[in-house]
């Protein structure tokens, strides 16, 4: 991990396309969308990011029915990435829309979670390092090897809008004043 508990240099290949990204599809690269609006994201929802907490990644299925998928995921700045394999089910239905949901919710305080939404970009995920460092993060060791011939890609989320109860606390001014109960309203920008 980087500084601040962040995945270090994921966004160089974002940088370079100026915009857009890559998306990976069979083994082919072709560019995508890439969302220009973000939202910040509270003290409690980069802890969540940062903490050893699982996540649950909802995709839309070509029949337009719910697809999930427990993930273990990091962040980049204010943009949170995962590592998944070309051609499994989410990685197909998030390169045919790449519009999804992630939630994230804490270990230590399940009623404590956090539902981002936005759009996915993909890169390759060159010498397996994302999906490394978030073995650490989650197992303390390496990651177990992939099928033969499987190709790793980066998903990067820019949260275009934040729910939940840690997308309104900033954990300083809740463990000094008490407070946390979540507004009825979402963070969005």
């Amino acid at each position: 991990m980087g500084p601040g508990g962040t995945i270090a240099d994921c966004g160089a290949e974002i940088a370079a396309a100026a915009g857009s990204a890559l998306r990976v599809t069979d083994g082919r690269a072709t560019r995508c969308y890439r969302a220009g609006m973000t939202t910040p994201l509270s003290e409690a929802t980069l802890a969540l990011l940062d903490g050893k907490n699982y996540a649950v990644l909802a995709t839309v299925n070509p029949d337009g029915s719910p697809q999930t998928s427990v993930m273990w995921v990091g962040r980049d700045g204010g943009d949170l990435v995962f590592s998944t394999v070309a051609g499994r089910v989410k990685h197909r239905n998030m390169s045919r829309d790449p519009r999804v949901s992630v939630t994230v919710i804490d270990s230590s305080d399940p009623e404590n979670y956090v539902e981002l939404r936005g759009r996915v970009s993909m890169t390759p995920d060159v010498g397996r390092r994302v999906d490394t460092e978030l073995s650490w993060k989650y197992d303390g060791k390496d990651p177990d090897p992939d099928r033969p011939g499987a190709v790793r890609v980066i998903v990067r989320l820019v949260v275009e809008r934040a729910t939940g109860k840690a997308a309104f606390t900033d954990v300083a001014s809740a463990a000094v004043t008490g407070a946390g109960d979540p507004p009825r309203w979402s963070r969005s920008r």
